[in-house]
This record gives C-alpha cells, sequence and structure tokens, in this order.
C-alpha cells in the first residue's frame, strides 16, 4: 500500500460500509471474511461503518449499496493485484474496473459492482485487497494473508480512532 493509513483515512470517512466477498473454503480467499469479522467483533466500528458478509455472491447486497447511504463502500476481497502473497492495496472504482472489468470470481464483476455503486449517487467504491497466495479449495489461509488480514485489521482501528464518524 501507498502511504496506507492516509489511503485508509480517505475512504473510511463519514458513512462506510465493509462488504467481505470470498470464500472460507478456498484458502486466501477468506482474507475478506475473516477481516469482516475481526472488524464487526471491533470496538472500531463506529456507529457509521457497517460490516456486510456477502461472500461469493455481492449482488445480494447491491440494493442496500445503491441506496445512497453510504459515504463509502469498501469491498474485502483476495485479489490479484500482481504483488507478493499478503501484499495489500487499495484500489478505487476506475481501478477496480480496469483490473476487473467483467471477468470475476464472483457472479458479477468488482468493476461493474462499482460503477454500479457510484452511479447512483454521491457514494464512492473502493477495494481493500490482499494477494493471494494459494485459493484452491480446501487450502489453509497462508501465513502472508493471515498477516495482512491482522496488519489492516490494527490500521483500520487506528484510522477509526482519528476520524470522526
Amino acid at each position: 500500500m501507498r502511504d496506507p493509513e492516509s489511503q485508509l483515512r480517505q475512504c473510511c470517512r463519514g458513512r462506510v460500509c465493509f462488504v467481505a466477498l470470498g470464500s472460507t473454503d478456498a484458502g486466501d480467499d477468506a482474507f475478506g471474511i475473516l477481516l469482516a469479522r475481526k472488524l464487526a467483533a471491533g470496538a472500531e466500528t463506529g456507529s457509521e461503518w457497517r460490516v456486510l458478509v456477502a461472500g461469493v455472491g455481492p449482488e445480494r447486497c447491491l440494493s442496500l449499496l445503491t441506496q445512497r447511504t453510504f459515504d463509502n463502500v469498501v469491498f474485502l476481497d483476495a485479489a490479484e493485484i500482481g504483488a507478493a502473497p499478503g501484499s495489500v492495496a487499495l484500489l478505487n472504482a476506475e481501478e477496480m474496473n480496469s483490473r476487473n472489468p467483467q471477468v470475476s470470481t464472483h457472479r458479477i464483476s468488482l468493476g461493474l459492482l462499482a460503477k454500479m455503486v457510484e452511479g447512483s449517487g454521491p457514494t464512492k467504491a473502493w477495494l481493500l485487497a490482499a494477494q493471494p497466495e494459494s485459493l484452491r479449495r480446501g487450502a489453509a489461509l497462508s501465513e502472508p494473508v493471515a498477516q495482512a488480514v491482522e496488519l489492516v485489521h490494527q490500521l483500520l482501528a487506528r484510522t477509526s480512532e482519528e476520524v470522526p464518524c
């Protein structure tokens, strides 16, 4: 991440919805879900932060995400970012669309989903992604991605302390 705390601070302002994507049965694909569980259990989820677990079907949340009730929607997912396993990147909607225009492991691409979220009003869409080591079904979470879950959780906790909700 380039200056991760300032980037996270930008996407964590106002009413924020974290949307966890992935599957806990496919190794590092559990990144988003495990991070969401930590956020939901922690005190850092301020009154204007909402955490949803969409799993492999983010389109189920589309109606809620396009109702103009959030300032920022942050998708949490394991994704190919062209980096070492466990590396983390924060992508805006344009970057998501250029990397994931149509092809996706989800029923709807994240790029298209981001366009739909942003097209409905002032909401900004983001992807907080971790580079997976393995997405093999039945594989355990890799150590680099487990460390990424902890690191991002700590950064979000610090960010929530500094940013008024």
